[in-house]
């Protein structure tokens, strides 16, 4: 179950060092919303707190998805890297070839004019401008190191709506 933005508004949470998202149920029981102070809150099992290492004091991000600990240092590299193939894989099923050329060609041209060309631009430019999709897919969705670097700096910025790239960000983080 979510949580609207009004309940939301009235949850007192604690930090979790685990990316995970809490909403009205977890598997085991039903949280509750309690009077505390002048204010709403839940109370979270002790067991639960003990073993994402909280307590009090500690705080949680609110999100339009339900509550989560706030972020520590970031993703990993491999998680951000996941995320990129992620956010690559829903460029891919949204457009054709041509769109996601067409959109990398236009960033880099306004990086490039914007004095922001980086050194894996170069290969994204040419891998842009030939005709090979099996080429573009491989550097967009690969797995070996070469997918991995240029994926870094990936130029389709823009074809993706906010709200989806948001979501994606959401999934992995929680």
């Amino acid at each position: 179950m979510e949580f609207s933005n009004d309940q939301c508004s009235h949850f007192v949470a604690a930090q979790l060092v685990e990316w995970r998202v809490i909403t009205c149920y977890n598997r085991q029981m039903k949280l509750t919303v309690r009077r505390v102070g002048n204010s709403l809150g839940v109370i979270l099992p002790k067991n639960t707190l003990d073993e994402w290492g909280v307590g009090e004091g500690d705080q949680l991000e609110l999100t339009e998805r339900g509550i989560r600990p706030a972020a520590r240092g970031g993703l990993s590299h491999q998680a951000l890297d996941q995320l990129k193939r992620r956010i690559a894989l829903a460029v891919v099923r949204s457009f054709t070839p041509r769109e996601i050329r067409a959109q990398m060609l236009a960033n880099l041209h306004r990086w490039k004019k914007q004095g922001t060309w980086g050194p894996a631009y170069d290969e994204w430019h040419a891998i842009a401008q030939s005709e090979d999709d099996g080429a573009l897919f491989a550097v967009m969705l690969g797995h070996d190191e070469n997918a991995v670097r240029l994926r870094q700096s990936m130029p389709g910025v823009g074809l993706l709506p906010e709200a989806e790239v948001r979501k994606l960000n959401e999934e992995a983080g929680g």
